[in-house]
């Protein structure tokens, strides 16, 4: 689905962290509402937003700063609520819908399995299919899949990579996984 609103504009910031710069791309229409449409480290944010380009082809890109952007750069300095009420627009299966609002519904500081996930989701049967949806969401961070582990507690996959996963949950101060403190790896 390509959006046809010429008024859309698409603002780019990009937001240092210590595991690696994050690329935002927030969509600001003509009444002024934010709304992220993608996020992810900088060495996987051009695959991360091929679709949103091509979505979003009809509008102006440009590199900005936006109040959504800044809610992610307070999260990464420690404000770990600042994410909760940033809007997001993306765009995936049913199944995929569903377990993005889920793993929004996953408190800071918390992990679930991906079995756990599937079961939320109302498909216990389908823990790869939560991990494939895990994998395409083109809102890390904001949609925070880096808090699915496997039943084990190890960490399990992440695009941005395992020592970014671990910053992360060790940022949330989230326990019950097995990932230890790691020194993220910078691009």
């Amino acid at each position: 689905m390509t959006d046809t609103h010429s008024a859309t504009t698409v603002r780019t910031t990009t937001i240092d962290t210590p595991a690696g710069e994050v690329r935002v791309a927030v969509a600001v229409g003509a009444d002024g509402g934010e709304r992220i449409v993608a996020a992810a480290y900088g060495d996987h944010f051009e695959r991360v937003a091929a679709r949103v380009r091509t979505r979003f082809a009809a509008a102006v890109w440009v590199e900005d700063e936006t109040r959504a952007a800044a809610a992610v750069a307070r999260y990464v300095a420690g404000d770990l609520a600042a994410l909760d009420d940033v809007a997001v627009d993306v765009t995936g299966t049913p199944f995929q819908q569903r377990v993005w609002a889920a793993l929004r519904d996953i408190p800071v500081g918390t992990t679930c399995s991906y079995g756990e996930l599937a079961a939320r989701v109302g498909s216990p049967g389908a823990v790869r299919a939560v991990g494939t949806a895990n994998g395409a969401n083109p809102v890390w961070l904001v949609v925070p899949c880096h808090r699915v582990v496997r039943s084990d507690g190890s960490l399990g996959g992440y695009g941005g990579g395992l020592d970014r996963k671990a910053w992360l949950l060790t940022h949330e101060g989230a326990t019950g996984h097995k990932g230890g403190q790691r020194t993220p790896s910078r691009s």
